[in-house]
Protein backbone atom coordinates (compact mmCIF):
# COMPACT_ATOMS: atom_id res chain seq x y z
CA UNK A 1 0.00 0.00 0.00
CA UNK A 2 1.49 3.37 -0.96
CA UNK A 3 2.35 5.72 1.87
CA UNK A 4 -0.34 8.22 2.69
CA UNK A 5 0.58 11.69 1.53
CA UNK A 6 0.56 14.39 4.18
CA UNK A 7 -2.16 16.95 3.80
CA UNK A 8 -0.41 20.25 2.87
CA UNK A 9 -2.95 22.08 4.97
CA UNK A 10 -1.43 20.49 8.08
CA UNK A 11 1.71 22.56 7.58
CA UNK A 12 1.88 26.24 8.39
CA UNK A 13 4.13 29.05 7.32
CA UNK A 14 5.55 29.04 10.85
CA UNK A 15 7.05 25.56 10.41
CA UNK A 16 7.95 25.31 6.72
CA UNK A 17 11.73 25.31 6.43
CA UNK A 18 12.22 26.47 10.02
CA UNK A 19 13.50 23.15 11.34
CA UNK A 20 16.03 22.88 8.51
CA UNK A 21 17.33 26.37 9.26
CA UNK A 22 17.68 25.56 12.96
CA UNK A 23 19.75 22.44 12.28
CA UNK A 24 21.89 24.36 9.80
CA UNK A 25 22.56 26.94 12.53
CA UNK A 26 23.34 24.15 15.01
CA UNK A 27 25.78 22.61 12.56
CA UNK A 28 27.58 25.93 12.22
CA UNK A 29 27.71 26.24 16.00
CA UNK A 30 29.47 22.90 16.14
CA UNK A 31 32.33 24.15 13.95
CA UNK A 32 35.29 21.88 14.72
CA UNK A 33 34.17 20.68 18.17
CA UNK A 34 34.51 16.96 18.75
CA UNK A 35 31.30 14.91 18.83
CA UNK A 36 31.32 14.27 22.58
CA UNK A 37 31.67 17.94 23.46
CA UNK A 38 29.08 18.93 20.86
CA UNK A 39 26.60 16.43 22.30
CA UNK A 40 26.89 17.85 25.79
CA UNK A 41 26.81 21.54 24.88
CA UNK A 42 24.64 21.97 21.80
CA UNK A 43 22.09 19.19 22.16
CA UNK A 44 21.21 20.53 25.60
CA UNK A 45 19.79 23.69 24.05
CA UNK A 46 16.06 24.03 23.56
CA UNK A 47 15.31 24.81 19.92
CA UNK A 48 11.79 26.17 19.67
CA UNK A 49 10.93 24.30 16.50
CA UNK A 50 7.31 25.42 16.36
CA UNK A 51 7.30 28.86 17.92
CA UNK A 52 3.59 29.50 17.53
CA UNK A 53 2.70 26.13 19.11
CA UNK A 54 5.06 26.14 22.08
CA UNK A 55 2.29 26.75 24.63
CA UNK A 56 -0.46 24.88 22.79
CA UNK A 57 1.53 21.69 22.11
CA UNK A 58 4.58 20.86 24.22
CA UNK A 59 7.13 19.57 21.72
CA UNK A 60 9.59 18.06 24.23
CA UNK A 61 7.72 17.34 27.48
CA UNK A 62 10.51 15.24 29.00
CA UNK A 63 13.45 17.42 27.97
CA UNK A 64 15.60 18.69 30.86
CA UNK A 65 18.39 20.79 29.38
CA UNK A 66 21.74 21.74 30.85
CA UNK A 67 21.63 25.04 29.00
CA UNK A 68 18.79 27.13 27.59
CA UNK A 69 19.58 30.14 25.38
CA UNK A 70 16.63 32.05 23.93
CA UNK A 71 15.35 35.31 22.51
CA UNK A 72 11.56 34.93 22.79
CA UNK A 73 9.00 37.40 21.39
CA UNK A 74 8.66 40.48 23.58
CA UNK A 75 5.35 41.29 25.32
CA UNK A 76 3.43 38.84 23.13
CA UNK A 77 -0.33 39.26 23.65
CA UNK A 78 -1.41 36.72 21.01
CA UNK A 79 -0.57 33.41 22.66
CA UNK A 80 -2.43 30.33 23.86
CA UNK A 81 -2.72 29.82 27.63
CA UNK A 82 -3.89 26.71 29.43
CA UNK A 83 -4.53 27.58 33.08
CA UNK A 84 -3.57 24.14 34.44
CA UNK A 85 -0.31 23.97 32.45
CA UNK A 86 2.32 22.13 34.51
CA UNK A 87 4.86 24.80 33.60
CA UNK A 88 3.15 27.48 35.69
CA UNK A 89 5.05 26.60 38.87
CA UNK A 90 5.34 30.21 40.02
CA UNK A 91 1.99 31.63 38.96
CA UNK A 92 -0.33 31.79 35.97
CA UNK A 93 1.02 34.38 33.48
CA UNK A 94 -1.44 36.99 32.18
CA UNK A 95 -3.15 36.39 28.86
CA UNK A 96 -2.12 39.83 27.67
CA UNK A 97 1.62 39.26 28.00
CA UNK A 98 3.61 36.05 27.51
CA UNK A 99 6.89 37.26 29.08
CA UNK A 100 6.55 35.19 32.25
CA UNK A 101 5.11 32.29 30.31
CA UNK A 102 8.43 32.11 28.48
CA UNK A 103 10.40 32.47 31.71
CA UNK A 104 8.56 29.56 33.30
CA UNK A 105 8.76 27.52 30.09
CA UNK A 106 12.56 27.78 30.15
CA UNK A 107 12.78 26.97 33.87
CA UNK A 108 10.51 23.95 33.46
CA UNK A 109 12.88 22.45 30.90
CA UNK A 110 16.05 22.96 32.96
CA UNK A 111 17.96 20.03 34.45
CA UNK A 112 18.56 20.10 38.24
CA UNK A 113 21.87 21.93 37.70
CA UNK A 114 20.82 23.66 34.48
CA UNK A 115 21.25 27.31 33.56
CA UNK A 116 19.26 29.59 31.27
CA UNK A 117 20.08 32.88 29.59
CA UNK A 118 17.47 34.82 27.64
CA UNK A 119 16.52 38.28 26.42
CA UNK A 120 13.34 40.02 27.55
CA UNK A 121 11.78 43.46 27.40
CA UNK A 122 12.70 45.78 30.28
CA UNK A 123 9.15 45.66 31.62
CA UNK A 124 9.77 42.13 32.86
CA UNK A 125 12.10 43.52 35.54
CA UNK A 126 9.54 45.76 37.23
CA UNK A 127 6.00 45.19 35.96
CA UNK A 128 3.35 44.45 38.59
CA UNK A 129 0.42 44.18 36.19
CA UNK A 130 -1.87 41.14 36.12
CA UNK A 131 0.15 39.17 38.65
CA UNK A 132 3.55 39.56 36.96
CA UNK A 133 5.02 41.05 40.13
CA UNK A 134 3.85 38.02 42.12
CA UNK A 135 5.50 35.64 39.64
CA UNK A 136 8.74 37.61 39.75
CA UNK A 137 8.66 37.58 43.57
CA UNK A 138 8.16 33.79 43.54
CA UNK A 139 11.16 33.38 41.22
CA UNK A 140 13.32 35.49 43.54
CA UNK A 141 12.15 33.68 46.67
CA UNK A 142 12.93 30.37 44.94
CA UNK A 143 16.48 31.74 44.49
CA UNK A 144 16.53 31.15 40.74
CA UNK A 145 17.70 34.55 39.48
CA UNK A 146 21.48 34.48 39.16
CA UNK A 147 22.19 37.69 37.24
CA UNK A 148 20.37 40.59 35.60
CA UNK A 149 21.95 42.77 32.90
CA UNK A 150 20.37 46.00 31.64
CA UNK A 151 21.44 46.66 28.04
CA UNK A 152 21.39 49.90 26.00
CA UNK A 153 18.80 50.61 23.35
CA UNK A 154 19.31 50.42 19.58
CA UNK A 155 20.99 47.00 19.64
CA UNK A 156 18.36 45.43 17.37
CA UNK A 157 17.53 46.20 13.76
CA UNK A 158 13.84 45.55 14.31
CA UNK A 159 13.34 47.76 17.37
CA UNK A 160 15.23 50.48 19.23
CA UNK A 161 13.90 49.64 22.69
CA UNK A 162 16.41 48.74 25.42
CA UNK A 163 16.27 45.16 26.69
CA UNK A 164 17.61 43.09 29.55
CA UNK A 165 19.30 39.74 29.99
CA UNK A 166 18.05 37.20 32.53
CA UNK A 167 20.37 34.47 33.80
CA UNK A 168 18.64 31.69 35.72
CA UNK A 169 20.45 29.02 37.72
CA UNK A 170 18.79 25.96 39.22
CA UNK A 171 21.72 25.42 41.57
CA UNK A 172 23.60 28.37 43.09
CA UNK A 173 25.47 26.24 45.62
CA UNK A 174 28.37 25.69 43.24
CA UNK A 175 27.05 22.28 42.25
CA UNK A 176 28.07 18.70 42.74
CA UNK A 177 31.16 17.24 41.09
CA UNK A 178 30.60 16.74 37.38
CA UNK A 179 29.98 13.23 36.04
CA UNK A 180 30.87 14.28 32.52
CA UNK A 181 33.88 13.02 30.58
CA UNK A 182 37.19 14.57 31.61
CA UNK A 183 37.56 18.07 30.23
CA UNK A 184 33.83 18.70 29.69
CA UNK A 185 32.37 21.28 32.10
CA UNK A 186 28.96 20.94 33.71
CA UNK A 187 26.55 23.93 33.78
CA UNK A 188 27.87 24.83 37.24
CA UNK A 189 31.34 25.20 35.76
CA UNK A 190 32.86 22.19 37.53
CA UNK A 191 35.02 19.48 36.06
CA UNK A 192 35.75 16.07 37.51
CA UNK A 193 37.86 16.39 40.63
CA UNK A 194 37.65 20.16 40.52
CA UNK A 195 35.97 20.93 43.84
CA UNK A 196 35.16 24.53 44.70
CA UNK A 197 35.28 25.77 41.11
CA UNK A 198 32.27 28.03 41.68
CA UNK A 199 31.43 29.73 44.94
CA UNK A 200 28.18 29.40 46.88
CA UNK A 201 25.89 32.17 45.56
CA UNK A 202 22.68 31.19 47.32
CA UNK A 203 20.42 34.11 48.25
CA UNK A 204 22.48 36.45 46.08
CA UNK A 205 21.93 38.03 42.65
CA UNK A 206 24.34 40.03 40.52
CA UNK A 207 23.11 43.24 38.88
CA UNK A 208 24.99 44.76 35.92
CA UNK A 209 23.98 48.10 34.43
CA UNK A 210 25.37 48.21 30.87
CA UNK A 211 23.01 50.88 29.54
CA UNK A 212 25.85 53.32 28.85
CA UNK A 213 27.93 50.80 26.95
CA UNK A 214 28.15 50.24 23.21
CA UNK A 215 29.14 52.34 20.22
CA UNK A 216 26.84 53.89 17.62
CA UNK A 217 27.64 52.43 14.20
CA UNK A 218 25.10 54.68 12.53
CA UNK A 219 22.34 57.04 13.58
CA UNK A 220 19.99 54.34 14.87
CA UNK A 221 22.12 51.26 15.59
CA UNK A 222 24.48 50.49 18.45
CA UNK A 223 26.95 47.65 18.90
CA UNK A 224 28.69 46.30 21.99
CA UNK A 225 32.44 46.23 21.43
CA UNK A 226 34.71 43.33 22.37
CA UNK A 227 35.87 45.37 25.38
CA UNK A 228 32.24 45.89 26.43
CA UNK A 229 31.51 42.18 26.19
CA UNK A 230 34.69 41.35 28.09
CA UNK A 231 33.76 43.74 30.89
CA UNK A 232 30.29 42.22 31.29
CA UNK A 233 31.26 38.56 31.00
CA UNK A 234 34.38 38.76 33.13
CA UNK A 235 32.44 40.55 35.87
CA UNK A 236 29.80 37.79 35.90
CA UNK A 237 32.43 35.05 35.86
CA UNK A 238 34.39 36.66 38.69
CA UNK A 239 31.22 37.02 40.77
CA UNK A 240 30.37 33.35 40.22
CA UNK A 241 33.89 32.40 41.23
CA UNK A 242 35.06 30.89 37.93
CA UNK A 243 38.70 29.89 38.11
CA UNK A 244 40.58 31.85 35.47
CA UNK A 245 38.24 34.85 35.50
CA UNK A 246 39.76 38.25 36.11
CA UNK A 247 36.67 40.28 36.85
CA UNK A 248 35.36 43.68 35.89
CA UNK A 249 36.51 46.91 34.39
CA UNK A 250 40.26 46.60 34.95
CA UNK A 251 40.57 43.52 32.77
CA UNK A 252 38.33 45.01 30.07
CA UNK A 253 40.56 48.04 29.74
CA UNK A 254 43.87 46.19 29.51
CA UNK A 255 42.75 43.42 27.15
CA UNK A 256 42.01 44.52 23.59
CA UNK A 257 41.73 41.04 22.07
CA UNK A 258 38.43 39.70 20.78
CA UNK A 259 35.77 38.67 23.28
CA UNK A 260 36.08 34.99 22.37
CA UNK A 261 39.86 35.09 22.83
CA UNK A 262 39.48 36.88 26.14
CA UNK A 263 37.08 34.27 27.46
CA UNK A 264 39.39 31.44 26.45
CA UNK A 265 42.50 33.05 27.87
CA UNK A 266 43.76 31.70 31.17
CA UNK A 267 44.54 34.09 34.00
CA UNK A 268 44.88 34.22 37.75
CA UNK A 269 41.59 34.15 39.70
CA UNK A 270 40.45 37.55 40.95
CA UNK A 271 37.99 38.40 43.66
CA UNK A 272 34.79 40.13 42.57
CA UNK A 273 34.06 43.61 43.91
CA UNK A 274 31.10 45.96 43.41
CA UNK A 275 31.70 48.86 41.01
CA UNK A 276 29.42 51.87 41.72
CA UNK A 277 27.34 52.67 38.67
CA UNK A 278 28.10 49.34 36.98
CA UNK A 279 27.63 46.22 39.13
CA UNK A 280 26.33 45.20 42.53
CA UNK A 281 25.89 41.87 44.30
CA UNK A 282 22.59 42.10 46.21
CA UNK A 283 21.02 39.74 48.70
CA UNK A 284 17.49 38.41 48.47
CA UNK A 285 16.56 40.61 51.43
CA UNK A 286 17.83 43.71 49.61
CA UNK A 287 15.78 42.79 46.55
CA UNK A 288 12.70 42.29 48.73
CA UNK A 289 13.26 45.76 50.22
CA UNK A 290 13.02 47.13 46.66
CA UNK A 291 9.66 45.43 46.09
CA UNK A 292 11.23 42.52 44.18
CA UNK A 293 12.10 44.82 41.29
CA UNK A 294 15.05 43.52 39.27
CA UNK A 295 16.13 46.72 37.52
CA UNK A 296 19.94 46.98 37.93
CA UNK A 297 19.86 50.77 38.22
CA UNK A 298 18.15 50.43 41.59
CA UNK A 299 21.10 48.55 43.04
CA UNK A 300 24.34 49.65 41.38
CA UNK A 301 24.11 53.27 42.55
CA UNK A 302 25.82 56.24 40.94
CA UNK A 303 29.16 56.07 39.20
CA UNK A 304 32.01 57.57 41.17
CA UNK A 305 33.25 60.82 39.63
CA UNK A 306 36.94 61.56 39.97
CA UNK A 307 37.66 64.76 41.87
CA UNK A 308 39.63 67.20 39.72
CA UNK A 309 41.10 68.87 42.82
CA UNK A 310 39.56 72.26 42.00
CA UNK A 311 37.82 73.63 45.16
CA UNK A 312 34.12 74.45 44.67
CA UNK A 313 34.64 78.06 45.84
CA UNK A 314 36.98 78.62 42.89
CA UNK A 315 35.31 76.35 40.38
CA UNK A 316 31.81 77.86 40.52
CA UNK A 317 32.82 81.50 39.80
CA UNK A 318 34.98 80.27 36.93
CA UNK A 319 32.09 78.29 35.42
CA UNK A 320 29.73 81.26 35.78
CA UNK A 321 32.25 83.47 33.99
CA UNK A 322 32.55 80.93 31.16
CA UNK A 323 28.75 80.81 30.85
CA UNK A 324 28.59 84.63 30.71
CA UNK A 325 31.17 84.62 27.90
CA UNK A 326 29.14 82.07 25.96
CA UNK A 327 26.01 84.21 26.29
CA UNK A 328 27.96 87.16 24.92
CA UNK A 329 29.04 85.31 21.79
CA UNK A 330 27.32 85.96 18.50
CA UNK A 331 24.18 83.85 18.26
CA UNK A 332 23.31 81.76 15.22
CA UNK A 333 21.12 83.34 12.47
CA UNK A 334 18.09 81.42 13.77
CA UNK A 335 18.75 82.59 17.34
CA UNK A 336 19.13 86.22 16.22
CA UNK A 337 15.69 86.45 14.67
CA UNK A 338 12.06 85.72 15.34
CA UNK A 339 11.11 82.76 17.49
CA UNK A 340 14.75 81.75 18.01
CA UNK A 341 15.62 85.09 19.59
CA UNK A 342 12.65 84.90 21.98
CA UNK A 343 13.51 81.36 23.10
CA UNK A 344 17.20 82.14 23.57
CA UNK A 345 16.48 85.30 25.57
CA UNK A 346 13.96 83.52 27.76
CA UNK A 347 16.37 80.65 28.49
CA UNK A 348 19.21 83.07 29.28
CA UNK A 349 17.05 85.04 31.72
CA UNK A 350 15.91 81.84 33.45
CA UNK A 351 19.48 80.62 33.92
CA UNK A 352 20.61 84.00 35.25
CA UNK A 353 17.70 84.11 37.69
CA UNK A 354 18.53 80.66 39.02
CA UNK A 355 22.19 81.59 39.47
CA UNK A 356 21.23 84.79 41.31
CA UNK A 357 19.16 82.65 43.66
CA UNK A 358 22.32 80.71 44.44
CA UNK A 359 24.32 83.85 45.05
CA UNK A 360 26.13 83.96 41.70
CA UNK A 361 24.84 87.07 39.96
CA UNK A 362 26.34 88.22 36.65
Amino acid sequence: MPAKRKDPSESSTATIGFEAKLWLAADKLRNNMDAAEYKHVVLGLIFLKYISDTFRHVQHPDLRADYVIANPPFNDSDWFRKDDDVRWQFGIPPKGNANFAWVQHFIHHLAPQGMAGFVLANGSMSSNQSGEGDIRRALIEADLVDCMVALPGQLFYSTQIPVCLWFISRDKSGGKPSTRPTGHPSPTGRRDGDEGRLRDRRKQTLFIDARKMGTLIDRVHRELTDADLEKITSTYHAWRGNAGSRGGAENAEEKKTSASESLRASASPREYSDIPGFCKSATTDEIAAHGHVLTPGRYVGAEEVEDDGDPFEKKMPRLVAELHAQFARLLSPWERSGEGACLSAKMEQTIKANLRGLGYAF
